[in-house]
């Protein structure tokens, strides 16, 4: 069974079920309207040893940041502003007292810089490798709120910035080269946290979501949920310097904002976003009538058998 084939089963298995007033599962968070036009989101991630991070080539510091920056860049996604978390940890006997208190130290950063509470949680002990699971909420106004359904045929497609840093820093990182600049920017991801709020107060801005998995798994997720197409000239894809245009398409883990705009705003759209964070979007094709992604390069459609990154 694929990751998404599972997904697509707990959805099946829980349909009947009251929600309770929720926007549940296939967005990047839930959404729970609680009047005033605010709503609430959701959304919860789990961050594995010897799966997410090498303790050997990530010190403890980096794992606790990179455990939060990777749930609020979900709350980003969804155009809103993160405002609290809750944290559970399964640690090794040999992680419990000196790595537990640098990790502990590299979340308390991250929650401070962007003014998230930390507000309740669990421990407990693991027979094997450390597991973190982080539950993060935001908050904004109702209408705020972005989702990948709401892609619309001739829309602008847009990522938040340069691609395809963090695929490189894994490579470098599972060849032994855990010091290169690449590897450092894998350890330690920036989400785009207020330019997610801002994109989400501008109502040209139809879908968002953040790249997890790379462009090529991830604007599919857009496409399916908006029954819409695309076309995506691979030249216009922004590679980060040191990466490859496949690690930018592919790699994954960059928490980058992808996003469709309508096409006659899209110029202005570009314009007051470099004018507010001093660095430009970059648009990299449209959203088209199509059921499919297509590829292109000098306007001419190419095949690529691009995907990706899959838990399964």
């Amino acid at each position: 069974m694929t990751e998404f084939g599972f997904i697509d089963s707990i959805v099946r298995l829980f349909g009947n079920m009251p929600t309770n007033g929720f926007e549940g599962i296939g967005d990047d968070c839930a959404v729970l309207p609680i009047g005033g036009g605010e709503s609430l989101v959701f959304t919860a991630d789990l961050v594995v040893e010897d799966i997410h991070f090498l303790r050997r080539a990530a010190s403890a510091y980096e794992v606790g940041r990179k455990s939060l920056a990777v749930n609020l860049s979900d709350v980003a996604a969804m155009g809103v502003r993160p405002i609290a978390t809750i944290l559970s940890v399964a640690l090794p006997e040999d992680a419990a007292e000196e790595w537990a208190g640098e990790f502990m130290r590299g979340y308390h950063s991250m929650s401070e810089e962007y003014g998230v509470a930390l507000i309740g949680g669990d421990t407990t002990r693991s027979a094997g490798g450390i597991t973190i699971n982080v539950t993060a909420i935001g908050r904004g106004p109702s209408g705020q709120i972005k989702r990948r359904s709401a892609g619309q045929v001739g829309d602008i497609i847009f990522v938040g910035d340069f691609l395809g840093a963090s695929g490189a820093g894994l490579r470098d990182i599972l060849q032994g080269h855990t010091d290169t600049p690449q590897a450092v920017i894998h350890r330690n991801p920036t989400p785009q946290i207020h330019e997610g709020a801002w994109l989400g107060a501008r109502s040209e801005v139809h879908a968002m979501m953040d790249i997890s998995d790379g462009i090529a798994s991830d604007l599919r997720h857009i496409l399916d949920t908006s029954h819409v197409g695309a076309e995506v000239d691979i030249d216009r894809i922004p590679v980060a310097a040191g990466a490859t245009l496949k690690d930018a398409a592919c790699g994954g883990e960059d928490y980058k904002l992808l996003f469709s705009v309508a096409a006659d705003h899209a110029g202005q759209l570009a314009e007051d976003f470099l004018l507010r964070f001093h660095h430009p979007i970059h648009p990299i094709g449209r959203i088209t009538a199509s059921a499919s992604l297509q590829w292109l390069r000098n306007a001419a459609p190419i095949k690529l058998d691009w995907k990706g990154f899959t838990h399964y």
